[in-house]
């Protein structure tokens, strides 16, 4: 890499990251998480993972309350943290695409007014304009709430539409910093979305020595037992207090896993996923990356994480195979000459 080392840019957006949050978190005063994502994509887990290494290196400290969509508690959370902070899961589900999510945002909105409610980072898009107009209400009757977002245009947007304090934030997933290097298995993958943010039709063409996978299968099983586990370390730690934390925590971990798993096979990735760009990243490994259905990707990059040679913006599918194909060779290449140096 010549324009900017990895471990520069990570650590760059880590010190971005608590730019934006130190005023917000304290040592002595509790919070509470709300929005977990207990679910398949590993994308959300490497966020989630992020948010507790954030609060763990720079605050020595975990959330008093964390819950799922359907499983929130206002009483537990008042009980849990009567005073303090209320931080939601950042993302990319801000808007009116992943409706369910934005929905429960304002409800604690409208259920907590006289609280500080806290957006981790989000990227922001909207189809409807009355969907626009009834956040833009839910956020101007709060008067408290703090929106971290991803990217320029999001920032833009917001300041234009919502009443509140808008700051530019990284993804909370470069918190989880450097990865270690792994043994790769194969030259070149595709990893592309099948889900409501995907880019053009089925009819992709991709030759056939290059394997087409999404992270967002995974084993039901698998992920159960994690969670078992979880909260066995709990009471083994004597902390029943963290049970339902180190459940989540245990899911979040093997979805992580999992994921970084599928990855680091392959010497060069193709990808239209965000995760996958800074996943990639934080394995030091080279990508090609196309954009999702809103152009959420190039956004974050253009804003934070474009700066370094282990990504390229790729201008279609073919571009980005062409180059990941390259990438593998000279990266192939790279290791021959380091086993024959060390022989």
């Amino acid at each position: 890499m010549t324009s900017q080392s990895r471990s520069e840019l990570i650590a760059k957006l880590n010190g971005m990251i608590h730019d934006c949050l130190k005023d917000y978190v304290s040592r002595d005063e509790p919070l509470a998480i709300l929005d977990f994502p207990d679910i398949r994509n590993c994308g959300d887990s490497a966020i989630w993972l992020g948010e507790m290494a954030y609060l763990k290196d720079r605050f020595g400290k975990r959330p008093d309350y964390v819950s799922r969509l359907y499983d929130f508690s206002a009483d537990e959370l008042k009980r849990r943290v009567p005073t303090g902070p209320i931080f939601i899961h950042g993302g990319g589900n801000f808007g009116d695409i992943w409706v369910a999510h934005q929905d429960f945002r304002e409800a604690i909105m409208e259920r907590f007014p006289d609280r500080q409610i806290i957006q981790f980072p989000q990227s922001i898009h909207y189809s409807s304009p009355e969907r626009i107009e009834q956040s833009k209400r839910a956020i101007g009757r709060h008067k408290n709430f703090v929106l971290l977002v991803r990217d320029e245009e999001s920032k833009e947007f917001s300041e234009k539409h919502f009443d509140c304090a808008v700051r530019l934030c990284p993804d909370m997933a470069f918190a989880i910093g450097p990865l270690p290097e792994r043994a790769t298995q194969i030259p070149v993958l595709a990893m592309l979305r099948e889900d409501a943010e995907r880019v053009g039709g089925t009819d992709r063409e991709i030759p056939s020595d290059i394997p087409v996978e999404d992270w967002i299968t995974e084993s039901k099983r698998k992920v159960d037992i994690a969670k078992r586990l979880g909260v066995a370390s709990a009471y083994l730690a004597l902390k029943p207090s963290e049970v339902a934390l180190r459940r989540l925590d245990a899911a979040a971990h093997n979805r992580f896993e999992r994921g970084i798993s599928q990855i680091s096979r392959a010497r060069a990735i193709v990808t239209d996923r965000l995760h996958v760009h800074i996943c990639s990243l934080l394995l030091g490994r080279p990508h090609a990356v196309l954009d999702n259905s809103y152009g959420k990707i190039r956004r974050f990059m253009n804003a934070f994480s474009g700066g370094t040679d282990l990504s390229y913006k790729a201008t279609s599918l073919e571009d980005g195979i062409e180059w990941a194909r390259g990438q593998a060779s000279k990266g192939r290449a790279d290791q021959k000459e380091a086993v024959s140096l060390r022989a």
